[in-house]
């Protein structure tokens, strides 16, 4: 026959798994991945003393200001990130704690993870490529692009490649530069039509684009709600869905005149 415990011990006792789960708890690892705020790069200047944007066949322009793409770094694929890291993470602004598979293909090696990143970065440069010069009413069978960019993956870079491209080749259309000499940031992906996509990890570019001089960043229009959650102060966002829109958003700023459309 059991006896019955005392009210202290049946407390101390019931205490003794609860505190087992939260040690297996703390030390197992989770799938998630902690991201934080990256480089920026300007795709109008040099990266690793490379030009990032190269164009023959047609006549280039000497620019002013910047157009700076931005990034996050996150924990590896194979990074144990355990429920400590989850929880910092969770409360500091200059972090983010994301599903590790929004931010890498389940399931897939490091390497694989890499080929895949380089793959989409090769193909946002074709498209970025093509949007730019469909813009601008240029064939690729006379103006050749070559864009290059060391260690970064991914296709967040698309739509500043396009507008690298465009400034470069023709500014604001007026003899001007597309960024009125600004430093400008931005994030979002393109296609071959110049429709411009969401990325994700919008709050954390913010803080890098405004971390590298940007007074101005381009997000994604669906990505508005999350640009603003932790936007750092001095720093202007301006939505965008196309590459044409965007375009007539950077010559109102430059010109100061017309509307630019606001988050």
């Amino acid at each position: 026959m059991l006896s019955r415990l005392s009210r202290p011990w049946a407390v101390a006792v019931s205490a003794v798994p609860v505190v087992g789960l939260l040690v297996v708890a703390l030390a197992a690892p989770l799938p998630f991945a902690v991201a934080q705020p990256g480089m920026t790069a300007n795709v109008l200047g040099e990266n690793d003393g490379t030009p990032v944007i190269t164009i023959s066949g047609a006549e280039v322009r000497e620019t002013r200001g910047q157009l700076r793409m931005t990034t996050i770094e996150a924990t590896s694929p194979d990074t144990r990130v355990g429920l400590g890291d989850v929880l910092d993470g969770w409360w500091r602004t200059d972090q983010a704690v994301m599903p590790k598979d929004s931010v890498y293909p389940s399931g897939d090696s490091v390497e694989e993870i890499e080929r895949h990143n380089t793959r989409q970065m090769r193909q946002s440069q074709d498209a970025a490529t093509e949007a730019a010069l469909s813009y601008l009413k240029l064939g690729d069978d006379d103006v050749k692009v070559t864009l290059k960019l060391a260690d970064v993956g991914g296709p967040s870079a698309g739509l500043l490649f396009s507008l690298g491209i465009i400034d470069k080749l023709d500014g604001d259309g007026d003899g001007g530069d597309l960024t009125g000499g600004r430093v400008i940031a931005g994030t979002g992906t393109i296609d071959t039509d110049g429709e411009v996509g969401a990325v994700g990890g919008v709050a954390l570019k913010t803080q890098a684009a405004r971390r590298d001089g940007a007074t101005v960043f381009l997000v994604p229009k669906a990505e508005c709600t999350d640009a603003k959650s932790d936007l750092p102060e001095g720093l202007r966002l301006v939505p965008v869905t196309d590459l044409e829109g965007t375009v007539e958003s950077l010559r109102a700023l430059a010109s100061g005149k017309g509307s630019v459309p606001s988050c």
